[in-house]
């Protein structure tokens, strides 16, 4: 007998104004952390989603954008709350990178151990 979980997530930023729909047909996909300048200080678990698998369903005008060093990024917060919501990924543009801790009814901290990702030393500044 298999069991079918609904690939459709939500994830909301502290306040409520940001809602996100997430389709993960696989669930959290290699959640880490990351320890560039950016992800070391707001300190979030991260996995990554494909750019259709990740739509904005409410408070779109409330995103905020931050991009720095190369302006390949682009991280989204909520311009109420405060908190990040996703970026499009650098190493990959064609992803998004999404907070693990704004799903709903996920609590980051029972993924277990959660592996570090090399920002300092990034693939795209190699030449």
């Amino acid at each position: 007998m298999s069991v079918h979980v609904d690939p459709v997530h939500f994830a909301t930023c502290h306040c409520g104004a940001v809602r996100l729909r997430l389709t993960l047909p696989n669930g959290i996909e290699n959640p880490r952390r990351c320890d560039c300048s950016m992800c070391r200080r707001r300190g979030a678990v991260v996995a990554s989603v494909v750019l259709a698998n990740l739509e904005v369903v409410e408070g779109e005008d409330e995103l905020g954008v931050y991009q720095f060093n190369t302006m390949t990024a682009k991280h989204y917060f909520c311009t109420r709350c405060g908190i990040y919501t996703h970026h499009q990924r650098r190493s990959n543009p064609k992803e998004y990178g999404y907070n693990v801790g704004c799903l709903e009814g996920v609590n980051p901290f029972d993924l277990g151990e959660v592996p570090v990702f090399d920002g300092v030393n990034h693939p795209a500044d190699r030449g």
